[in-house]
């Protein structure tokens, strides 16, 4: 994707959790992403990572943005609409639950519309960046189904320029914390990082504060 025009001023810190795609609808009559062609869907902010996960989804079903009505919203703004029926389906992209999304579900009727698995694999032949993901029955109020998706790993970057010192201290901090028993209950997200996962970017060399505190752990990564 940056052939030509190269980034080369900011490194990773860590790998955390997969952020699901999630499809919400209040209308029960949209069942596939296929049934989104004509109606007024939220694609996300513009240029927005949601927005370029929504065009890969829909494009995978043939759909362009010109077949729907677009409106480019925030989670916020999007559950809002949902809420006015203002719009008839949002995209989310965030580690499920979301709290947008938790909290639509407890004022009305949500629905999760499913992928099914040929579209996910067309989908990843095309972009390899994303992995099949599920959103387990009851991860909202009144879902009793599991979902299937797609998702994208979440992962902290920073620039070279911040110091060695305080890169490692970060990512010391968070992965100690989730080892915290006491900590790792103040959020779900929490029992989805591992060393393992954290250190699994390969596209990206490391921050050398990251690869530090990883080396420790036992992990080898690439170091910027």
């Amino acid at each position: 994707l940056f052939e030509g025009m190269p980034f080369d001023s900011f490194s990773t810190v860590a790998a955390l959790y997969d952020e699901q795609v999630q499809i919400i609808t209040c209308n029960p009559d949209i069942k596939t992403v296929a049934d989104l062609k004509g109606k007024r869907v939220s694609i996300g902010a513009p240029n927005s990572g949601v927005y370029f996960n929504a065009i890969d989804i829909l494009g995978a079903y043939d759909i362009t943005e010109s077949d729907i009505t677009p409106t480019y919203q925030s989670f916020g703004d999007s559950t809002d609409s949902l809420k006015n029926e203002q719009i008839d389906a949002a995209f989310i992209v965030a580690g499920a639950p979301t709290t947008a999304v938790t909290d639509l579900s407890t004022s009305k009727t949500a629905y999760l519309v499913a992928l099914d698995d040929e579209h996910v694999k067309k989908l990843l032949e095309l972009s390899p960046y994303y992995v099949k993901a599920t959103i387990k029955a009851d991860t909202y109020p009144g879902q009793t189904e599991d979902i299937t998706t797609v998702a994208v790993s979440a992962v902290i970057l920073a620039a070279k320029t911040v110091s060695d010192d305080d890169v490692y201290a970060f990512v010391k901090d968070i992965f100690d914390s989730a080892k915290d028993s006491t900590t790792a209950s103040t959020h779900a997200k929490y029992s989805e990082l591992s060393v393992e996962k954290g250190g699994s970017v390969t596209t990206v060399p490391y921050h050398p504060g990251a690869a530090k505190f990883f080396k420790e752990e036992g992990v080898t990564v690439k170091s910027a």
